[in-house]
């Protein structure tokens, strides 16, 4: 190796370009479909042959390139896009860097086909001979081209593509990225000959649906904006989530991104009503001032960075926050007639403190015996009959009470026909929302106990008190040491105060053991919250009179989130008439 320095040749340096660039088919894809949409293309096709390793074809109908203007487009850092610093600074175009195109021509073999409204002839610009040459073409309005032998000049990268099934489905995903955020736009994926993906101009939600497959009613749509910035958002219903985690989708300023600070505002905006390791479908878009935003982070421009993170981060939260609260009081969970049989439901100890709701008038008969020998608590048939003639007033979706079934669900009717509520989950979704709204105005309101309360503790619940004394006030607690070996409980929630006061304790002292301070974790705080609301929710067993249920089903439709428990079950289910008429065969 000689240690003298020279200059790299040309040709060299555009390999070395592109191997910043275009990574495999799929990178190619991506630079020429944004070129595409940057002239004001309408319709785009993108053909492949091999996955496209072969062969990549897109067409578009935008406004063309000049014949004089055919030798600058594959030139290196030459566009039509910027002039100047402050052009790169504010850059809102896609395909902006000039040496996408020189960059794929130097590991490719290159056509381009253009012809612009005021141009009678299409022009050709092709380097399959090994040298550009130039001229008439029959083509239409606006500009195709063509990628062949991608990497014939560099067998080494080449070695490194996978096989043509394997590249196509990085072609297919680059393709929905760019036709997801752009409905107005007609979109066609064609491979070896055959549509494989054909897409009318269409809305957002349309769009969405398609191609995520999650139906417009699931949806939760975002539209905010604050200040600079404008978070827009489809969002998959917590319940219908997977564990599929490559459909989620980010953009800035219609660019296409991978952003850490985006996906994590999104886990924390799904974080009360996830179950598990769920993972939801969804396409968030910002707009942003450019100048608050870099773009040229990386040099495929998957990455951004923006000025004030903290700001964007908070407004996507709380946005994203907001529509997955208020959904959940006018859209109910689906459930398919031939569906199986859900998750066992986990039954706990009944309860014998009596439920703390507010006793309401319910427009059913009162004069409901104890449990059958079925479980099922029904109606006493010499009072009138609750399902007969009974109209749900809008203001109440989720209707009301019927019955109560083997102590865990309560059995409503509303216009839509059965609603089937989880009363355990329901409730601990309710006593969760209102403990966090009282701890957000600064504390958690406190029921001191007549006379204190001795329960055994730990060295380490000791000291778990004694370090957390002022988080422990905050959640409405009143604790202090008895004797070395138990704590006295002077005061408790008093949304809680039906609860096991000695279980309750014990299970928050471990909370704070194992998260440490909670002050500065929402997530934290969160936890412990819900691990309150779980010992003050209503458990299984227990019976229920009609004022309660119909209570419960109230505080639901106030309540954000009440569609999924804690723990990102379902509360509850509708069946509607026609779904009952399909299982009993009814007009068949």
């Amino acid at each position: 190796m000689s240690s003298r320095i020279a200059l790299l040749p040309d040709v060299l340096i555009s390999q070395i370009a592109a191997g910043e660039v275009i990574e495999r088919p799929a990178s190619v894809v991506k630079e020429l479909i944004e070129n595409a949409i940057d002239a004001g293309a309408m319709s785009i096709g993108l053909g492949l042959e091999d996955g496209g390793i072969a062969s990549i074809q897109v067409r578009d109908d935008g406004q063309g390139l000049h014949p004089e203007d055919l030798p600058l487009a594959v030139a290196r850092h030459a566009t039509s896009k910027i002039r100047s610093l402050e052009d790169l600074t504010v850059v809102t175009s896609h395909g902006f860097r000039g040496e996408a195109l020189a960059a794929i021509a130097s590991v490719a073999s290159l056509t381009i086909t253009s012809r612009p409204a005021d141009q009678a002839h299409a022009q050709q610009l092709s380097n399959r001979s090994g040298q550009w040459q130039q001229g008439p073409a029959a083509g239409g309005l606006g500009t195709t081209i063509e990628v062949e032998h991608l990497f014939h000049a560099v067998p080494a990268r080449r070695r490194f593509l996978k096989t043509p099934a394997t590249e196509l489905q990085h072609c297919k995903e680059a393709f929905v990225r760019q036709a997801l955020i752009r409905p107005a736009i007609g979109w066609q994926l064609s491979h070896q000959g055959r549509v494989l993906l054909k897409l009318n101009p269409a809305s957002a939600q349309d769009r969405v649906a398609q191609l995520l497959e999650l139906p417009i009613e699931t949806q939760r749509l975002v539209d905010h904006q604050q200040g600079p910035l404008v978070v827009q958002a489809w969002l998959q219903a917590p319940t219908a989530a997977s564990q599929r985690t490559d459909q989620q989708y980010f953009y800035v300023n219609g660019r296409a991104v991978k952003d850490r600070m985006l996906a994590h505002a999104l886990r924390s905006a799904y974080a009360d009503v996830l179950h598990g390791d769920r993972q939801p479908k969804f396409v968030v878009s910002l707009q942003i001032d450019p100048s608050l935003v870099d773009v040229n982070v990386h040099p495929a421009k998957s990455e951004v960075r923006f000025r004030d993170g903290q700001a964007v981060y908070g407004a996507v939260v709380a946005a994203c926050r907001k529509a997955l609260a208020d959904a959940t009081q006018t859209q109910a969970p689906p459930v398919s007639a031939d569906a199986g049989p859900g998750p066992i439901l986990q039954r706990m100890a009944a309860a014998s403190a009596p439920l703390p709701w507010t006793q309401v008038d319910s427009p059913v008969s009162q004069g409901w015996p104890a449990f059958d020998q079925t479980g099922l608590l029904v109606q006493d048939p010499a009072g009138p009959s609750a399902a007969s003639g009974l109209s749900t007033p809008v203001e109440h979706p989720l209707g009301y009470a019927l019955a109560q079934l083997h102590g865990v669900f309560i059995l409503a009717q509303n216009n839509l026909g059965l609603v089937l509520v989880d009363m355990h989950a329901a409730h601990e979704r309710v006593v969760y929302e209102r403990l966090k709204a009282q701890h957000d105005q600064g504390a958690c309101a406190m029921q001191t106990l007549l006379a204190p309360l001795s329960m055994a503790a730990s060295a380490l619940e000791q000291e778990t008190a004694a370090q957390h004394q002022q988080t422990l006030e905050r959640l409405g607690f009143a604790l202090s040491p008895l004797t070395e070996t138990s704590l006295a409980i002077r005061g408790l929630p008093t949304m809680l105060k039906t609860a096991d006061p000695v279980g309750l304790v014990r299970e928050t002292l471990a909370e704070l053991a194992q998260h440490g301070a909670a002050h500065h974790l929402e997530q934290t705080r969160n936890q412990l919250l819900s691990t309150m609301a779980c010992h003050g929710a209503v458990r299984a067993n227990r019976s229920l009179t009609l004022p309660e249920m119909n209570q419960l089903l109230r505080d639901m439709e106030a309540t954000d989130r009440a569609d999924q428990c804690n723990h990102g079950r379902p509360t509850w289910i509708q069946m509607d008439l026609a779904m009952l008429d399909r299982l009993f065969m009814r007009g068949q």
